[in-house]
């Protein structure tokens, strides 16, 4: 009787010429591009793919030693990709991640948003009730490193310096939106990064957040700038404010996965959510270097008020153009072809 060890070796024998010719114009392939392949080097590609597919189906069947299994696995994998998988370039990759992939990651997680975004809301009025009645108890939602030297009990004067502040062009400002893009990154990703604790952590930071939020509109409103106050924060905070609700609503995605995984095996759920969670924290970093551009740059340049609720109201169009409208068609074509992200 053959041994598996004998008939694997035998196996082998028959066929590692075509897999080692395979193996080569992979390499090339690889390295310099399929362009670079004549036509008849890719027809026998494509040949040696298929026969490489064909011993792989045949080495499963009759249970061949594990060495081989993996050697074709790993032989079919790289093949598929050099076949199959799109070349696109860098740019067209960009293009077609903010055209498609990224809005349609936002309106699948559209109930996670939604929820992130009302406690965002819901805790800006809290924070501003709660100062307004007790204007002590500002510094309990604000440290004083983000207070700056405003308080409670800061005249009107000292808060409209900060509004009015213009920075001269000469001023390093790129060193300081470079430190503004850091630090909202930094939260947005602590937001994702909390879903795997069960994504209420994640609401617990824009909870905190919106609070503070919240502080600073009841100081202000106290003095009657309410409305010079909206327009220093609205033109970068309607895009930082809505990045910072993308990553926790990611987060509570995931969190959501991992406590309730569904039909799937909690692993496969959760790997799953975590591919979409992390696209649409990419998405959301890029929404963070444009708020900092109009933090950094735009903010300290531009005093006008009438420009600065107009650049606030053209960032919330253009958003809420870009989520419900960008990539519709490619929904679309899902939905007919029956094509899902699992």
């Amino acid at each position: 009787m053959t041994t598996p060890t004998l008939r694997s070796v035998q196996f082998r024998r028959e066929r590692e010429a075509s897999w080692k010719e395979l193996e080569a114009l992979l390499a090339r392939a690889e390295s310099a591009g399929l362009a670079r392949l004549g036509s008849d080097e890719l027809v026998r590609l494509v040949e040696l793919y298929r026969a490489t597919g064909s011993s792989l189906s045949v080495a499963r069947a009759i249970s061949l030693d594990r060495n081989v299994l993996e050697y074709l696995e790993r032989l079919t994998q790289r093949a598929y990709i050099v076949v199959y998988a799109p070349r696109r370039r860098f740019l067209g990759a960009i293009a077609n991640f903010f055209a498609r992939d990224f809005p349609r990651r936002i309106r699948g997680l559209r109930v996670h948003l939604a929820i992130t975004i009302a406690v965002l809301v819901a805790s800006v009025w809290m924070g501003e009730r709660v100062v307004h009645s007790d204007p002590d108890r500002f510094y309990s939602f604000v440290s004083e490193e983000m207070a700056q030297g405003r308080g409670p009990h800061s005249e009107p004067a000292e808060l409209l310096e900060i509004l009015e502040r213009k920075t001269d062009p000469s001023d390093d400002l790129s060193l300081f939106a470079s430190v503004l893009l850091s630090h909202n990154a930094q939260i947005g990703l602590l937001s994702f990064g909390l879903g795997f604790l069960g994504g209420i952590p994640a609401l617990v930071l824009v909870l905190t957040n919106g609070l503070g939020l919240g502080a600073f509109v009841a100081i202000h409103e106290r003095t009657g700038i309410a409305t010079e106050f909206w327009a220093w924060v609205l033109p970068h905070g309607v895009t930082e404010l809505f990045a910072m609700c993308l990553c926790a609503a990611a987060g509570l995605s995931v969190g959501q996965t991992l406590l309730f995984p569904g039909a799937f095996r909690r692993w496969e759920s959760l790997a799953h959510a975590g591919r979409n969670a992390a696209t649409i924290v990419v998405g959301a970093v890029a929404l963070f270097v444009v708020a900092a551009a109009l933090e950094g740059f735009f903010r300290q340049l531009v005093t006008s008020l009438p420009v600065r609720f107009s650049v606030a109201s053209l960032s919330l169009v253009l958003l809420v153009l870009y989520i419900t409208r960008v990539g519709r068609m490619d929904d679309s074509a899902s939905a007919e072809g029956g094509e899902g992200d699992r």
